[in-house]
């Protein structure tokens, strides 16, 4: 269920990832005058395939939500619609999966003014205990936002922009230049992204591991290193792919090898997230107990009355 779960955020994140930072000003150029410049064309077509791939993200997302409604309720000892009416929280989190939904749908039907919707509905449904002041219940949140929009928009960049570009034989002689722009376009997000990655996955860890002990000692430390091992490898084929691959771009050959590589990015992202899966899944740590606590007190001598008892 945690797996489902982050493939939906991955999904519908990577969707409008895609469509603000790789895709940017093209598909809106292509709306308002469609048919004068080819080039817009085709990024028209990847974020109408990308609004349909974060659709899917949404409907996983809000599937996992109303199935988990009635237990909610029951934790609650209240009905599920005492549940949406009562709690501020939940209501808007079903809010947002319905801004997503609606707003992904538009995007699928080429209709523009549904991306902002789908960006306010998966970025502040993910988000949402920082309205209320929960920096700490949102630490682990904003490390999978932050997760979805770097490996998600790669994810959506390799399906729906590279793979259709590379597809596209009206379009031949200018795939390099296309897979360039789109690839420029996608490496601020995933260098800033990444970073709020490590930073919000240390504090994460922190909290759970309490003590370093932990990391090597505990299974949840053991299943903690194997993560973070292959995420040090997705780490290291993006710097790849970055400082090696991006600036030969511009030429089929660059395009196809970049693609490649790309993948096998992915694929070890992949097993992160299974890693990621099985991580929360596992007990955490018990914090160390303060100094002294839990230790019995020492018997108190007693003192002879004056019958000598």
């Amino acid at each position: 269920m945690e797996l489902i779960g982050f493939i939906g955020l991955f999904l519908s994140a990577g969707a409008v990832g895609f469509r603000f930072a790789v895709v940017r000003g093209h598909a809106k150029a292509e709306a308002a005058a469609p048919g004068a410049h080819p080039i817009h064309a085709v990024y028209s077509d990847a974020a109408q395939r990308a609004a349909v791939m974060g659709l899917i993200g949404a409907v996983i997302t809000a599937i996992l939500f109303v199935h988990a409604l009635p237990s909610q309720a029951a934790r609650a000892h209240a009905t599920v619609g005492a549940l949406l009416t009562a709690k501020t929280q939940v209501l808007l989190q079903a809010v947002m999966l319905a801004f997503a939904l609606v707003g992904f749908v538009l995007g699928a039907s080429r209709i523009m003014a549904g991306w902002p919707l789908a960006l306010i509905g998966v970025i502040v449904g993910t988000l949402y205990p920082v309205l209320w002041g929960s920096w700490s219940k949102a630490v682990n949140p904003a490390h999978e936002l932050a997760a979805g929009l770097w490996i998600g928009t790669l994810f959506v960049l390799v399906v729906a922009g590279l793979s259709a570009v590379l597809r596209d034989e009206a379009r031949k002689e200018q795939r390099g230049i296309i897979v360039r722009d789109m690839v420029n376009g996608f490496s601020p997000v995933a260098l800033v992204m990444g970073v709020c990655v490590v930073i919000f996955g240390l504090i994460t860890a922190w909290r759970h591991l309490h003590v370093l002990s932990n990391l090597w000692s505990t299974p949840y430390g053991y299943a903690l290193i194997v993560k973070l091992c292959i995420v040090g490898f997705v780490f290291g084929l993006g710097a790849w792919n970055w400082r090696r691959q991006r600036p030969t771009l511009g030429t089929q050959g660059a395009s196809v090898s970049i693609r490649r590589s790309a993948t096998g990015e992915l694929i070890a992202a992949g097993l992160v997230l299974l890693a990621t899966a099985i991580l929360v899944s596992l007990p955490a740590p018990r914090p160390p107990k303060a100094p002294g606590a839990g230790a019995q007190s020492p018997p108190v001598a007693s003192v002879p009355d004056e019958h000598g008892h």
